[in-house]
């Protein structure tokens, strides 16, 4: 279920249903000053659930933030579940005031996906990106070039929801999945590619260049 038709996730939805029920209940039980405080945790919630259209660049060769957020971290790191070998290491954080739908970085069809039941360290320590509870997909495009994206679980978050699977192809920028509340996706470059971003730079899901393929 890829959620392109709501403005809001899906996911979110129960949420909101919940914190407006609570706004109602406070209003007539403790007074206004208990529900404006209700309405304006469920308008904070609907905004993280928010579930924008964004169309991406047509530019060639690109690879593009699959998160919105703050790049945290740029290394090379050992990528073990897929690779076995070492790549350059992108790390997006996502904090809870950022939209949290990840979309694909590249156009590619998804050859193998590793799920890790771990725990909920930080999401901008480095150690999270072993030991927190993930999802991570390795995606080959056309030309065999393999990426890994990680989507990490972080202190706050502790749902990661999948809308593609094993087999599915791709499109560059469509909805794979959102993480709730507050987190992190790590993203293993191919070889043949040029980093376009620094950290500390923020960037959009679907819209940022991260790398060129050269």
């Amino acid at each position: 279920m890829q959620n392109n038709a709501f403005l809001i996730a899906q996911e979110g939805f129960k949420f909101i249903l919940v914190g407006f029920v609570l706004s109602l209940l406070g209003w007539f039980f403790l007074g206004s000053w208990a529900g404006i405080i209700f309405i304006l945790i469920t308008v904070a919630i609907a905004l993280f659930f928010r579930n924008p259209h964004r169309e991406p660049s047509q530019e060639k060769n690109i690879i593009l933030s699959p998160a919105d957020g703050k790049i945290c971290m740029m290394t090379e790191a050992y990528e073990h579940k897929f690779l076995k070998e070492p790549r350059k290491r992108i790390s997006i954080f996502m904090s809870i005031f950022n939209c949290h739908v990840n979309r694909s970085p590249i156009a590619a069809t998804i050859a193998d996906v590793h799920y890790h039941p771990g725990k909920f360290h930080l999401a901008h320590l480095d150690k999270a990106s072993d030991l927190n509870e993930q999802r991570a997909s390795l995606l080959v495009d056309c030309q065999e070039r393999k990426l890994v994206m990680v989507q990490i679980a972080g202190w706050v978050a502790r749902r990661i929801v999948s809308y593609v699977n094993h087999g599915d192809t791709l499109a560059l920028g469509q909805r794979v999945g959102i993480i709730q509340f507050g987190s992190r996706v790590d993203v293993y470059l191919p070889k043949e590619t040029t980093v376009e971003i620094q950290v500390g730079q923020k960037v959009k899901a679907g819209k940022s260049i991260l790398a060129r393929f050269v």
